[in-house]
């Protein structure tokens, strides 16, 4: 066998036992609560019971239904806020650009749970607990989102941008006509990022909503562990795959535009 053989038999072992934990969480939905306790591997029968009974033990659909909203909300509001922040830190020319670049820059250093005590304050104070409002426009400002556009706005010469406004050409236009079209690629990046991002929350949504009708989908996954009993963890698995299957294909789907997103800004 040859290194290339080699390489490929090592890549395919290592993808086998990555991929082993979900597979074996899919199989796991379709078991009854002997089987799992057994240590089955495979289930006896392929029932779809799991699924029908995660539906009844907590509102899913509900929660399912506001996870998307809340992730599709939270995915618009950091790309136009992101790519206007990126436009200004590239195009327009203002007193103090950089230094308040690095300094926006610098609060990704700051850990989130640092922010969470005042941000649960202003939300509170607005009104906006138990509302998509409080769940979504915390995170629309974001530091990563920003320098990822910037990176790639960079490589637009300043050039054209000088002859567009030469031309008569106003910002907006120049923005949306040229700038957005070159950065399709790193766009639909931050757009995966921040959806998978924002679809995974579970402590800002369990802090600021205490009713199911605005709780998103990673807190009812847990109510159901804590609902049921050992026995019943084929339910729990049947909740988990439905939660995670819509992440799954969004990242095998927008894999190669990911990739290429993450690395283009560092080329000129």
């Amino acid at each position: 066998m040859g290194k290339k053989g080699l390489l490929y038999m090592t890549l395919t072992v290592s993808g086998l036992v990555m991929v082993f934990p979900i597979l074996y969480a899919f199989l796991i939905s379709f078991m009854q609560g002997g089987e799992v306790l057994q240590g089955s591997l495979w289930p006896e029968t392929f029932s779809l019971a799991n699924y029908f009974s995660a539906f009844e033990r907590v509102p899913l659909l509900t929660y399912l239904w506001n996870s998307l909203v809340v992730s599709v909300l939270i995915m618009a509001g950091q790309l136009v806020l992101c790519s206007l922040a990126a436009f200004a830190f590239v195009f327009i020319e203002f007193k103090g650009r950089e230094w308040i670049f690095y300094l926006f820059i610098s609060t990704m250093m700051i850990p989130w749970e640092a922010t969470m005590v005042p941000n649960f304050q202003t939300v509170q104070s607005l009104g906006w607990l138990n509302s998509y409002a409080g769940l979504t426009i915390p995170f629309f400002a974001m530091a990563f989102g920003t320098f990822l556009l910037r990176q790639q706005f960079k490589t637009i010469p300043k050039e054209l941008y000088e002859a567009s406004q030469i031309a008569g050409i106003s910002k907006l236009r120049f923005f949306t006509g040229v700038v957005l079209p070159v950065a399709k690629t790193t766009m639909t990046t931050l757009a995966i990022y921040s959806f998978l991002t924002a679809w995974n929350m579970y402590l800002w949504p369990l802090l600021v909503t205490n009713n199911e009708a605005n709780r998103t989908v990673q807190i009812g996954l847990k109510q159901m562990q804590t609902q049921e009993i050992a026995s019943d963890w084929g339910v729990v698995m049947a909740g988990v795959v439905m939660v995670i299957l819509p992440t799954l294909i969004l990242l095998f789907a927008g894999q190669k535009r990911l990739q290429e997103g993450l690395t283009q800004g560092a080329l000129k």
